[in-house]
């Protein structure tokens, strides 16, 4: 007896179900029909799917190595043709035209299936550098501020809208030196559009919005939570000091200041505190052992 060939099934059936039970073939069944030479689009992209779900990693990986070791030619009825790499290049260029239908799709499935809200939305940027010397995409490839600090390879910036349970319910890739203050009126009103604008509270991180963003956000009634400038704490550092602790948590507690419209709420969280302890602790070993 002699094993020839393993491949992973549980997973792949798995994730296969997942995307039956979000109903993803009703959707993508109407914007990716079988090519003149036969190639199942559909097929492809629940293939690109479920590898991105169970061993997330480049195309070529996917195209050389994962797809051999899985089990989806049996689940799906296909041979490895679905598997090239070029035609798991060309199913990724199919996508981008129905995004907007396919976040307003999904938006619909999560209410229903999970009861999703919209009424507290997480804003953030990030980006992502290529080293490659491709002449690809020059509008979107640009030198910028790099998160990674790879200043010396051209980027492109990200930004991402979730739930407060984590669901993505918009994202948008920018050219690589858009600054992060920029992007946020475009984003209020594309949500405020598909959403509505009531009640809804929006949480950035401090370097996002300006100013004049957050003047506009209140002059629409738009309630938010963003980080401070330490410029702006320092000012408020003797009332703060003056005002009681109040415990909102086990181990979280918080401290609150009204000035005209806006609240400021300082807070102090154990488990914050010491994860800033041991990080800095690491960072002066980190130090130290270099010499």
């Amino acid at each position: 007896m002699r094993l020839e060939r393993p491949r992973e099934w549980g997973a792949c059936w798995l994730a296969l179900e997942m995307w039956n039970f979000l109903g993803l073939d009703n959707f993508w069944s109407k914007h990716l029909t079988p090519s003149r030479k036969g190639t199942n689009w559909l097929n492809v992209l629940k293939t690109l799917v479920t590898y991105r779900w169970i061993s997330a990693g480049s195309e070529w990986r996917l195209h050389r190595q994962w797809f051999k070791s899985s089990a989806m030619a049996d689940l799906l009825g296909e041979d490895d043709s679905i598997a090239l790499d070029d035609t798991l290049y060309r199913c990724l260029d199919l996508l981008h035209a129905p995004k907007k239908d396919l976040f307003s799709f999904l938006s619909e499935r999560w209410k229903t299936l999970f009861n999703i809200s919209y009424d507290v939305l997480l804003y953030d940027l990030t980006s992502t550098y290529f080293e490659a010397d491709s002449k690809d995409n020059e509008r979107l490839k640009k030198f910028g501020y790099s998160r990674d600090k790879r200043s010396d390879c051209v980027q492109v910036v990200i930004a991402l809208i979730v739930t407060k349970e984590g669901f993505p319910v918009a994202y948008e890739v920018m050219p690589g030196n858009t600054q992060d203050r920029t992007t946020l009126p475009g984003f209020l009103k594309k949500i405020e559009t598909v959403y509505g604008k009531l009640n809804r509270l929006w949480i950035m991180d401090r370097g996002i919005p300006t100013e004049e963003s957050l003047k506009k956000m209140r002059e629409h009634n738009a309630d938010y939570l963003v980080g401070t400038p330490r410029g702006k704490l320092s000012k408020l550092e003797k009332q703060l000091l003056k005002e009681p602790w109040k415990k909102v948590q086990e181990n979280v507690k918080v401290k609150l200041i009204r000035e005209e419209k806006e609240l400021y709420i300082l807070t102090f969280s154990n488990g914050r505190r010491d994860k800033e302890r041991r990080l800095s602790t690491f960072l002066c070993l980190e130090q130290l052992a270099k010499y």
